[in-house]
């Protein structure tokens, strides 16, 4: 089979020929038919000490099953979260976190939709929105970005905010997905105050994303571009940053992630959420994708077809 690697910080990416890996206890053989691309496994490549596995989300066939699998077998459409080698033809995925992709959707729509919709959904979850309250989403043309802001006006919101590096052929997009004004990363004033801001970006976008916050407001913190806020700040305010990590969700609440995972899937079946896909590209072209990650050009999830 391919699979996409790399030998040292900063790449390059590379195909390589690689043996067909085997089911272990636990754990499907999946034929990859989409594999979603990510900030945090492109930071991966430009940050890590040293070359790891290039995993995250994935869909497909599963072509075998190890000892001890019961939910599902082979030829079952499934989509997860891959810890292994992920950028391949064939790839393992662990079934507890394996989940079924329904009739009618795809490969496409299952990597665009689940991880970065549970990520979206929890975070939301995280801010305790009320009905009439105003959000602020950063990275809202992102692919856990654009599915937060359609989220958050499902969830009643008043108001809805769409941050962006840039506007100019973003805020079109990000309007379209319900949002009612879009402002850059740079602007002097961030509008009105919200009562939530949704934080994809962190940095030194933290502060003016705490700034934006009314008193009493919530900031979910959900990126992994790491960043400080002076309590200070949060104070004279009365406000509060929440930290948000799906995978302590995956690990320790599996009953709540399937809840999550069966409200996404609701919620598209009635047409409700809309993931949308900025581009397909292939094993060959892993480098050109994670390009459009890297300099935030994309409208939507970014997504490599084997």
């Amino acid at each position: 089979m391919r699979r996409v690697r790399y030998e040292h910080t900063g790449g390059p990416l590379f195909l390589e020929d690689a043996p067909v890996p085997t089911a272990g206890p636990g754990e499907l053989l999946v034929r990859t038919e989409a594999i979603g691309v990510t900030l945090p496994t492109v930071r991966k490549v430009t940050e890590a000490a040293e070359p790891i596995p290039l995993g995250g989300e994935i869909a497909g066939e599963v072509v075998a099953v190890g000892a001890g699998v019961t939910r599902f077998a082979a030829g079952d459409r499934v989509t997860g979260l891959c810890f292994g080698h992920g950028y391949a033809d064939y790839a393992l995925l662990n079934e507890t976190m394996a989940s079924p992709v329904p009739a009618g959707a795809s490969a496409v729509d299952a990597v665009a939709l689940v991880r970065s919709g549970l990520v979206a959904l929890g975070a939301l979850k995280a801010a305790r929105p009320a009905p009439g309250e105003a959000a602020l989403i950063t990275g809202a043309a992102s692919g856990v970005g654009h599915l937060a802001v359609q989220l958050t006006r499902l969830r009643g919101a008043s108001r809805v905010v769409g941050a962006v590096s840039a506007p100019l052929g973003k805020a079109e997009f990000v309007r379209g997905l319900g949002a009612d004004e879009v402002i850059a990363y740079d602007s002097e004033v961030w509008g009105e105050p919200v009562d939530y801001v949704l934080d994809a970006v962190g940095g030194d976008l933290l502060t003016p994303a705490v700034a934006a916050l009314a008193p009493g407001g919530r900031l979910v913190a959900y990126s992994s571009g790491g960043g400080s806020v002076r309590a200070y700040d949060l104070l004279v305010g009365a406000k509060s940053v929440i930290g948000f990590q799906m995978a302590r969700i995956a690990r320790n609440e599996p009953g709540r992630y399937e809840r999550w995972r069966e409200e996404l899937w609701r919620l598209f079946a009635e047409e409700a959420l809309r993931p949308a896909v900025h581009g397909e590209f292939t094993l060959e072209d892993a480098a050109e994708a994670h390009t459009a990650i890297e300099s935030r050009s994309n409208l939507g999830k970014v997504v490599l077809r084997p």
